[in-house]
């Protein structure tokens, strides 16, 4: 395995030499190549698309530009170029379970099929977002408590003592550990000391990510991120990441965070370029699952159809052809003590958990402020593992989400966003409840998901 990433790595240096500017345009004329060739088009009004061969089309595109154009590494400005057989060896190769966390608390990752009647498991939290120190841990707790939760992550500390965190500084490395110690005793005081994690959220660099890793900090049986550039790109400091699995252990998250609207066009160009994301994480980011969270060029949150639409067909085109466990990031534009960050929720959720996705989130208000709290995590729990159990149908999924659409879709577009409020304003923090406000609105939105035929 060394040899082999070792040789992986030195194509950064033995490749071909492309400029960034070059490199784009490669991924411009390639997708619109294959889009035309293999007929690719989505319907607003389809988020969960019931088309095997569409989604079969997809994936193969998808494999096509990787096989033809490689990866870029970054940092070098070289062409990685992975042989057919390597994809096949690495498709292979993620098609098993994966345990995370340790003893009683531990829980099983396994590729979901589509329709899946297991539950999807609940990965609780709000990953990189910029948190301050003094409402980090009570963040943390408010999804760690929830019975409902599997495992937990967090976000990333943007201020150590007072003194601001800053990219490949000491304070990076001070961050880092600091939010791992922090995580342990969250564990310890919700009664889940095994409770597997992805963390090291505030190593924004490979300084910070090689810091954590202790078995007092993050363990061989937590999870950390590998990511991949938008779009097909990596650069040293990920394959770094990577590369420190390799004796110490840990589990590789691939993060491709492809553009909706970006150098792929659409939502069918885009979803090509995350399937041969995929593909190529499974070599350079020596990764054990994979986390799906596409960015919308002018929406943002994963709760705009164009995502909704990407994360259900690439979710359904790997439990089909070429099974991993895949984990569907729900980062909604709106923030806490919103109703429409619980729609946002409910349509999300839905549109994974039926499609062969696990759950991650929630990343609210964007993922730029820390607006996110346990409630709708535990809604995100309650809507996944109730879709499961009633075996809802792509079509029945499809028709509750657009129904949701109209309940938050304008808030997509509104200036400003649709914020909402902090933790210290959503929660009694003394007792580490949501405010009655809060609850309320939760109790009613649930209600209203009943109505639409949720078995909640």
């Amino acid at each position: 395995m060394v040899r082999n990433y070792l040789e992986i790595a030195e194509r950064a240096y033995s490749g071909e030499s492309v400029t960034k500017d070059n490199w784009d345009f490669r991924i411009i004329e390639k997708v619109q190549a294959l889009v035309k060739k293999y007929s690719l088009s989505w319907d607003r009004e389809i988020i969960c698309p019931d088309d095997e061969n569409l989604i079969d089309r997809i994936f193969q595109a998808g494999k096509e530009l990787i096989e033809d154009i490689g990866v870029y590494a970054l940092s070098e400005r070289k062409v990685i170029k992975l042989t057919k057989e390597e994809i096949e060896d690495g498709i292979r190769g993620m098609n098993r379970s994966i345990t995370m966390g340790e003893g009683k608390d531990s829980r099983i990752l396994y590729p979901r099929r589509i329709m899946d009647s297991r539950p999807p498991i609940v990965w609780a939290g709000n990953p990189g977002v910029p948190t301050p120190e003094r409402i980090f841990k009570d963040s943390v707790r408010s999804w760690a408590q929830e019975p409902i939760v599997d495992l937990i992550t967090c976000g990333s500390l943007i201020d150590v003592d007072g003194i601001q965190v800053r990219s490949g500084a000491i304070s990076e490395l001070i961050a880092s550990r600091r939010e791992l110690i922090y995580l342990k005793q969250v564990r310890e005081e919700t009664g889940r000391p095994g409770i597997g994690m992805l963390a090291a959220e505030s190593s924004v660099t490979e300084i910070g990510d090689l810091a954590a890793t202790h078995p007092d900090l993050l363990r061989p049986s937590d999870a950390h991120l590998v990511v991949m550039f938008n779009e097909l790109m990596i650069d040293q400091g990920n394959m770094l990441r990577a590369a420190n699995s390799l004796y110490y252990g840990m589990i590789n998250a691939s993060l491709a965070t492809v553009m909706v609207g970006g150098l792929a066009g659409d939502a069918h160009g885009a979803a090509v370029v995350q399937v041969a994301s995929f593909l190529a994480a499974n070599i350079v980011c020596l990764a054990d699952y994979h986390l799906l969270h596409p960015i919308h060029i002018h929406y943002v949150a994963t709760s705009a159809r164009g995502c909704m639409w990407l994360q259900s067909v690439v979710s359904q085109a790997f439990a089909r052809n070429a099974p991993a466990v895949i984990v569907g990031d729900i980062y909604p534009k709106s923030g806490a003590v919103t109703k429409e960050l619980l729609y946002e929720v409910a349509a999300n959720t839905l549109a994974l958990t039926v499609s062969g996705g696990h759950l991650e989130g929630v990343g609210s208000a964007d993922g730029a402020l820390p607006h996110g709290t346990g409630l709708e995590v535990r809604l995100m729990g309650e809507v996944g593992h109730a879709a499961a159990r009633q075996g809802m149908s792509l079509q029945e999924a499809n028709h509750i989400i657009i129904a949701l659409l109209s309940k938050y879709e304008s808030v997509l577009s509104r200036e400003g966003g649709n914020p909402g409020k902090s933790i210290e304003e959503a929660y009694n923090l003394e007792k580490l409840q949501p405010s009655e406000e809060w609850l309320s609105m939760y109790q009613e939105v649930k209600q209203e998901l009943i109505d639409l035929g949720i078995d909640l």
